[in-house]
Order: structure tokens, then C-alpha cells, then sequence
């Protein structure tokens, strides 16, 4: 399994204090890094995902959808909670062109709360194709400090595509219009680039 470098980073440099305390000090004062250490391995962990084929919009992290809120013009937006024990790499919900990336600093609150979505420290990637603009949130949460994003504005995405990550506990908003129809309810676990979250209309009225 993949493992996001910043991971490996940590997991060495807790490994190697921990070393170094053992062997000052006392062989089991280092223990508590090294079980810190094997879980950087674990939260950072990236695993491998197929993406559904069809014209659907999939989930662009693992997580527990915490809202399914109707927006202003049938715009629908869907929020997804991840925990420290959720794989943290966010994926591209559709395939496209991203038209925007935008930072917006903001607070650090309990990312499962409503006004996360507005008022937290968050990253926005716009992708259009085919018609359709998805809007893709990554949005810091309590503990989580920092965002990761690879991508920038110009750069296609396919879907399920990685796109970054965030750091422990967070959230991620898909926000899209009314040519998608809502295939999740609340409380329920998707998987990023794997879960479907929409599906096209069209896809629904003639399957």
C-alpha cells in the first residue's frame, strides 16, 4: 500500500526519538513514539481505488456523510466527515478541467459542525466537463492544520483522481447542481473514488 510521504516523514523522525530515548534513558521510555510512529504509517496510508464506470459522481473521500443540505438554485451539497482512522487522500469527484483553485483561511473548529463549511480554514477546486461544475471543499477541522492540494487551475483531473490531502480530522463538501440526483443518505460510509455520491439524471430516469 502507498503511503503519503509526509508519513513516512513523521513515522522516521518519531522512530528515531524514540530510539533515542531508549538508549539514554530506558528501553520502554521510547515505546509510546514508536506506536505513534506506526500510526503516522497507518492515517497516512493511500490505498489503491477503482473508480465505477459511468457518468457518476463519486465520493472524493472516505468518511460518514454528515449532511445533505439543498442550496439556493437546486444546488445540492453533500458533506463527508472523516476521523483520524478514515484514509485522509482526497480524490477528483468527476473528471475535467479545473477551472479554480482557491484558498480561504478561516478557523479551526469541530470540522462535523455545520458552520465548518463557511467559517474553517479551507481549500476549493471547481471542475467543469460535459456541462456540469462540481465544487470539491477540503475544509480543516479541529485538529487538522494544515491542507494539502496538488493540483492547480488548468490542470485534468480524471475521476477518482488524487488530489491532496488533509492532515487528522476533517471535512469535504461536494457541491453540485440539478443534473445530478443524490445517491447516498445521511449516516451513511463512502469511500473516496469509489463510493458513488451522484448520478446523472438522465442515468437514473432511463436505468
Amino acid at each position: 500500500m502507498r503511503i503519503v510521504p509526509d508519513g513516512i516523514y513523521y513515522a522516521c523522525g518519531l522512530a528515531l526519538v524514540g530510539l533515542a530515548l531508549s538508549y539514554f534513558l530506558n528501553p520502554w521510555v521510547g515505546v509510546p513514539l514508536y506506536v505513534l510512529a506506526a500510526f503516522c504509517l497507518y492515517f497516512f496510508r493511500d490505498p489503491e481505488r477503482v473508480s465505477p464506470a459511468g457518468d457518476v459522481l463519486v465520493s472524493p473521500a472516505d468518511g460518514k456523510v454528515v449532511s445533505i443540505r439543498r442550496l439556493e438554485n437546486a444546488v445540492t451539497r453533500v458533506s463527508i466527515f472523516l476521523n483520524i482512522f478514515d484514509v485522509h487522500v482526497n480524490r477528483a469527484p468527476i473528471p475535467g478541467t479545473i477551472t479554480e483553485v482557491r484558498y480561504q483561511e478561516g478557523k479551526f473548529g469541530v470540522a462535523s459542525h455545520e458552520a465548518a463549511s463557511s467559517d474553517n480554514e479551507q481549500n476549493t477546486l471547481v471542475i467543469e466537463d460535459g456541462g456540469t461544475r462540481v465544487v470539491c471543499r477540503q475544509i480543516a477541522g479541529l485538529i487538522a492544520r494544515r491542507i494539502v492540494c496538488y493540483k492547480r487551475a488548468g490542470d485534468s483531473v480524471a475521476k477518482g483522481e488524487r488530489i491532496g490531502y488533509i492532515k487528522f480530522g476533517s471535512r469535504v463538501d461536494v457541491v453540485f447542481g440539478p443534473e445530478w440526483k443524490t445517491a447516498v443518505q445521511m449516516g451513511d460510509r463512502v469511500a473516496g473514488g469509489a463510493s458513488v455520491l451522484a448520478q446523472r439524471v438522465g442515468q437514473w430516469e432511463t436505468g
